[in-house]
């Protein structure tokens, strides 16, 4: 499955990867930046697993955060690192894994501030490996360090069908009776995401319950997430503007209910 979902990255959707948070996601990509912002200290110790194109991990660098740089993919790796070579920010990084974020035995336990997951999760199609996935996030945190992780809500893709592909309801019936039960889709059904598990708000918050106290669950395009692209074209002035509206509601059922992607940001509990 790892073997699966890093040449998904590598061959299919490289290219789309290394543009969805700019062209195609600039709301997502706002409002996460404001969060790591607002909690992620300038200087703090950071292990970005599934790295992308950097994105984030160039934003941390420019807070003089150090940064373990984590996936699965190592041409997402290459990218990466490419990225902060362009932006004189290389010497931030401590190492670089290819490895699998159910497996970080490659770090010391309580060696980081600060734990990405902004992406991972959607891969892992087993419970088990979704909690041992927080397990070892939570095994490398200092205490009171504080973890970052994405899920794709669940109803994205039947919003996506229904808007481009709305007569593969019938043929694709006993799917949707097993996607509805546990969420994982499939290259056929699911071409964008391959092998990969779509959540509800619910389900992604029990996650880190054991290790974890919530601090935001969030849905980081809230009632703009039929309208991706929408933002591209606005000043910084109506950006900041629509996220703020994003960020205010975005916590709501309502708001959850609507996006795309959560994001839940918690803070490592005392004994962990």
């Amino acid at each position: 499955m790892e073997e699966n979902v890093a040449r998904h990255y590598n061959d299919r959707i490289f290219y789309y990867e290394s543009v969805r948070l700019t062209q195609y996601a600039p709301i997502e990509f706002a409002l996460t930046k404001r969060y790591l912002n607002k909690i992620v200290p300038n200087g703090a110790v950071v292990a970005d697993i599934g790295v992308g194109t950097g994105h984030y991990a160039e934003f941390l660098a420019k807070k003089d955060c150090t940064l373990y740089l984590i996936d699965i993919s190592q041409r997402l790796l290459k990218a990466t690192h490419n990225r902060l070579e362009k932006s004189n920010l290389s010497d931030r990084v401590i190492e670089v894994f290819n490895t699998s974020v159910t497996d970080l035995n490659c770090l010391e336990s309580q060696v980081c501030d600060v734990v990405l997951l902004l992406g991972p999760l959607y891969h892992l199609c087993s419970l088990k490996q979704r909690q041992q996935a927080i397990e070892e996030a939570a095994r490398i945190l200092k205490p009171n360090g504080t973890i970052f992780a994405a899920g794709i809500n669940r109803l994205a893709y039947f919003r996506e069908l229904f808007a481009s592909e709305t007569k593969q309801v019938l043929s694709r019936e006993k799917f949707h009776q097993q996607f509805l039960e546990d969420g994982n889709g499939n290259p056929l059904n699911m071409p964008p995401l391959g092998y990969c598990h779509l959540t509800t708000s619910e389900e992604f918050s029990q996650l880190f319950e054991n290790s974890f106290k919530k601090i935001v669950l969030t849905g980081v395009e809230s009632f703009s997430a039929p309208f991706p692209t929408a933002a591209n074209n606005l000043c910084d002035r109506e950006l900041n503007a629509w996220v703020d509206l994003v960020e205010q509601t975005g916590t709501t059922p309502d708001g959850l209910g609507m996006s795309d992607h959560f994001l839940y940001i918690g803070q490592k509990k005392a004994l962990v």
